[in-house]
């Protein structure tokens, strides 16, 4: 009996270590945990794929890591919790996948509540969306017609941009983002590619889906009351603050590929973003203000 009980207080102990990875936003790697913990990669495996079968978890490139939702979202306490129950749902028949994760997923959304974000319904499009989501596993080439124009593609990610659903995929040889709403007439071929790596790194390390490899700088200036949210987290495409000013106003960079990319964003922060450079982009932005100005004084 105390053999059994040693053995449980292992598993647990293991459980809660790779809950704790998750939780953090750790990329897991099965042979890197067997051999912290001592252990095979089978039981690693087991660990994952079936006591951790009710966590949302994603797999890419050989890498187990939990949706982005969930992450830093449990206490310590709530990893220990879920690891006993997980370390001993087989001796349980209540203990049921589907049981712990309404478990899990209630315990997350009681505390937390998302606003801001209006997520695509595309839930007429689940069939096609689970296609692409096997064919960019398989690496299968596919076809699709997309704004009046036939594509062949190579599949690479399906990638989720302020609420809305993106391709990313190599046609015409080059990276691009399609809307995945618009995608029709999906074909997926038998005929398979080699996936790239520098591809792949593309995809991840860009903020949005603007996969354009030229990229220009835009320097704006950011006023003192506004500059805590700056700080605070990254608000603009590959952002970096390079001076902070003696009135806690602040000097930011960003990287765009278009101006499209961050025109939306100055303008929901006037007047308390001030463009520095490129001239073009300052022009462009007050084009469009007077534009606006215009038009609704024709209104009045």
């Amino acid at each position: 009996m105390a053999k059994t009980s040693k053995a449980h207080d292992k598993t647990a102990v293991r459980l809660t270590q790779i809950l704790l990875k998750l939780n953090s936003g750790e990329k897991l790697n099965l042979y890197q945990l067997a051999d912290e913990f001592k252990v095979t990669k089978r039981t690693i495996q087991r660990d994952l794929l079936e006591r951790f079968a009710f966590l949302p978890l994603i797999k890419d490139n050989g890498l187990f890591y939990l949706e982005a939702y969930y992450l830093g979202k449990l206490t310590s306490h709530d990893i220990e919790r879920f690891a006993c129950l997980t370390g001993v749902k087989a001796l349980f028949p209540v203990l049921k996948d589907d049981f712990l994760r309404e478990l899990f997923d209630a315990r997350i959304t009681q505390a937390y509540l998302v606003k801001g974000q209006h997520y695509e319904d595309l839930s007429q499009k689940t069939d096609q969306f689970k296609q692409l989501e096997q064919a960019i596993i398989k690496h299968q080439h596919i076809q699709f017609n997309y704004k009046d124009k036939t594509y062949r593609a190579q599949p690479y990610k399906l990638v989720n941009h302020t609420g809305i659903w993106y391709l990313a995929a190599i046609a015409d040889e080059q990276l691009k983002a399609f809307s995945f709403s618009k995608l029709k007439n999906i074909i997926i071929e038998t005929a398979q590619f080699t996936p790239n790596a520098e591809t792949h790194q593309r995809i991840e390390q860009e903020d949005g889906i603007w996969f354009t490899a030229t990229k220009r700088e835009v320097i704006l200036k950011i006023d003192s009351s506004v500059a805590h949210y700056f700080q605070r987290r990254d608000l603009l495409p590959h952002q970096h603050i390079d001076k902070i000013l003696e009135d806690g106003s602040l000097i930011i960079s960003s990287r765009i590929a278009h101006d499209h990319q961050i025109l939306p964003l100055i303008r929901y922060w006037l007047p308390n973003v001030h463009v520095i450079s490129p001239d073009e982009l300052r022009h462009s932005l007050l084009q469009g203000l007077n534009t606006y100005l215009n038009n609704n004084t024709e209104i009045q």
